[in-house]
């Protein structure tokens, strides 16, 4: 039997373990991506490593999330990042140059290709034919330090394309059609792999748009083949010699299989508050919006800022509407203004933001409450958008347009009765406004070695994290849901993201979405019992960001006992010495209340015999059954206290700047 697309890079770059679904491989890892949001914490944490130089083939810092400057402090991490870019030997990209992963895309990403992001929507990159995977910031520093990446071996997903889009319908069309049908676990411990003959239509760029959401089905992954299409991306960017075709075998098989006919498709759109809340836009036509944002890594690519320019050529959005728009590349807002579009999208009423993350982090360009805002963006999680009570629908380009013309959400289609505006036809330029210089290359070893960071006073060091106890006796402070997002542990936004590099400081916005005195309950407790979380299913969905993992451990969380977990905040949890652990019976959790005291025993003895675990409820006089998934690897991890403690207290004697194999990069 061949090999599809994922066995192809999966079995290129093992380095441990067996490719059996389920099993812990081990992967060597070419590239790594990190941003401002989170790359504050790898670049520590490299430091805590004692790292003298990257080991990969390529490593891009960027910043890109957190633009505003409002004080110093975003100010500080930002000169902190291009020190830390040139002491360890990574590119660095300067506010401003754009989003990383339509920017990595267009100067980095090469098929065929490994990539580790500390970003969840690192996925992205699977667009030109690489395994790129989303993970915590230490998992990058160590793939940084020359170390494989761990992971479960994932299932491969094929699902067949055919058919193609009908006007007014787009590649955002098609991943909002994987959420409906499949909702925010649907991709659990799976790689999704597109293929079949309706790719024809799909260009770099549009499978980009795809790629980027899986993160949001809980995928470890997507990718598509390598095939001409990532040739004619590469080519207009001046970098066609680093295609290599990388195509599915033709007798390749796939662990599951779907099928999208793309004709059948119409314009879809996620409701508040959450992207597997997908309907047809018809079915919610004429619902008021206050705010429609364009930009994001969701919808990245020149295509799309450009049909929304023509469709909006020559015409006013409507008076109650914010129109604001984020470029996502500082080459893709060139080639909007060579081709003339950047013009039309002012004189239709946009506000031109920088070109970044911005919004869809809660930077800026928050909503009223209440009010609908529509967005092509990735994620609508309650709150993201820095507006407590907001209403965040998630859009294509094209019913972005159409809902910023009319003030309330419309079916694109519409538009050819209302305006009489047939569906525009555009003609992009082939070749990119190449920009090379706005990236900063790594110095000469030799000069690196001499670089010092530079640390503000609001850059602290990483906390010291003692070993997990032989027995938790602690208090349930917190009992949560569903679907409890990493956003709702350790938000981001305007007011918390500054302090990303001061865990002291971030820890006091932990879980105060759900329970603002949280902080401050679990303070008191962190130096005596410490005290457990109790979670529902996929706790811990989102973003990537580890300090969802660190601010709890900081203020004493010992353990989270939940239905069931997201991949990698399970990670996070045991990179940080928080045991993760699952009812067995998931009935069990509605038995456990805010305020009991719960009793683990035997914790190490059960772990290192590779037993499961039973959880005493002293204030019920019950006990619940757990699990774990902890390979072990992770069981090491956890024991030591996390990952970091594991190899400086000598409990790993192997030097984290030695690859482990041959083949680390350099």
């Amino acid at each position: 039997m061949g090999r599809n697309v994922a066995q192809q890079l999966i079995e290129a770059h093992l380095v441990g373990g067996d490719m059996v679904a389920g099993q812990e491989v081990a992967l060597r890892v070419d590239q790594t991506l990190t941003q401002d949001a989170t790359g504050t914490l790898v670049m520590l944490e490299l430091e805590a490593l004692g790292l003298d130089r990257a080991r990969t083939e390529v490593s891009v810092q960027y910043v890109d999330h957190n633009l505003l400057q409002a004080d110093e402090r975003n100010a500080e991490d930002h000169l902190f990042l291009r020190s830390a870019a040139r002491r360890f030997g990574l590119w660095f990209s300067k506010p401003g140059n754009g989003v990383s992963h339509p920017t990595h895309m267009q100067r980095f990403g090469k098929p065929g290709k490994t990539m580790l992001g500390s970003d969840s929507h690192t996925c992205a990159a699977g667009s030109l034919g690489m395994l790129a995977i989303g993970v915590g910031g230490l998992e990058v520093a160590l793939a940084i330090a020359g170390q494989p990446v761990h992971i479960r071996m994932p299932q491969i997903w094929g699902v067949r394309l055919t058919g193609e889009l009908a006007p007014w319908c787009s590649a955002k069309d098609v991943i909002l059609e994987m959420l409906r049908r499949h909702g925010v676990t649907g991709g659990l411990n799976r790689i999704i792999e597109y293929h079949g003959p309706g790719l024809e239509q799909l260009s770099a760029m549009d499978r980009h748009v795809i790629a980027n959401m899986g993160a949001e089905l809980g995928a470890t992954t997507t990718v598509f083949p390598a095939d001409d299409a990532v040739r004619a991306f590469l080519r207009g960017e001046d970098r066609e010699d680093d295609f290599t075709e990388v195509v599915a075998d033709c007798d390749a098989d796939y662990d599951v299989t779907d099928g999208i006919d793309l004709s059948t498709l119409e314009p879809l759109i996620a409701r508040p508050t959450s992207p597997g809340n997908v309907v047809p836009v018809r079915e919610v036509e004429g619902t008021e919006v206050s705010q429609v944002v364009l930009g994001s890594s969701a919808n990245p690519g020149l295509r799309d800022y450009a049909i929304v320019a023509a469709i909006l050529a020559g015409r006013q959005t409507a008076d109650a509407v914010s129109f604001d728009v984020n470029p996502s590349s500082r080459e893709i807002f060139s080639d909007l203004t060579r081709m003339g579009a950047t013009f039309d999208l002012i004189a239709a009423g946009a506000r031109i933001h920088q070109a970044g993350c911005m919004g869809c982090i809660g930077i800026g360009q928050a909503p009223a409450a209440g009010r609908n805002s529509l967005r092509t963006f990735p994620r609508n999680f309650p709150g993201r958008s820095g507006t407590t009570g907001d209403a965040v629908w998630l859009c294509s380009p094209e019913t972005a347009a159409a809902s910023a013309l009319t003030g309330v959400i419309t079916d694109p289609r519409a538009l050819a009765a209302q305006l009489g505006l047939d569906y525009p036809t555009l003609a992009l330029p082939e070749r990119a406004s190449v920009n090379t210089a706005m990236l900063e290359a790594p110095l000469p070893q030799e000069e690196a070695s001499a670089e010092e960071l530079v640390k503000g006073p609001n850059i602290a060091s990483l906390p010291d994290f003692p070993e997990l106890p032989a027995r938790i006796e602690a208090p349930v402070l917190l009992k949560v849901g569903d679907d409890v997002s990493t956003d709702e542990i350790s938000p981001a936004g305007a007011r918390a993201l500054p302090y990303r590099s001061n865990i002291p400081k971030l820890a006091e916005f932990t879980f105060t979405p759900i329970d603002p005195d949280y902080p401050r309950r679990a303070a008191e407790l962190a130096h005596t019992s410490g005290h457990v979380v109790i979670g529902g299913h996929n706790y811990g969905q989102g973003s990537s960001r580890e300090h969802a993992a660190i601010t709890p451990r900081y203020l004493g969380l010992h353990a989270v006992i939940a239905k069931s977990f997201a991949r990698i905040h399970w990670q996070n949890l045991a990179n940080f010495g928080i045991l993760a652990l699952e009812f067995t019976t998931a009935s069990d959790y509605d038995r456990i209340d805010a305020g009991d005291t719960v009793l683990i025993d035997g914790i190490r003895a059960a772990l290192n015999s590779g037993g499961d675990l039973t959880v005493t409820n002293t204030s019920k006089d019950q006990q619940y059954p757990l699990c774990h998934r902890l390979s072990p690897r992770q069981i090491e991890m956890v024991l030591a206290g996390g990952h970091i403690p594991l190899l400086t207290r000598g409990h790993n004697p192997q030097n984290v700047s030695t690859p482990r194999h041959p083949h680390a990069g350099g």
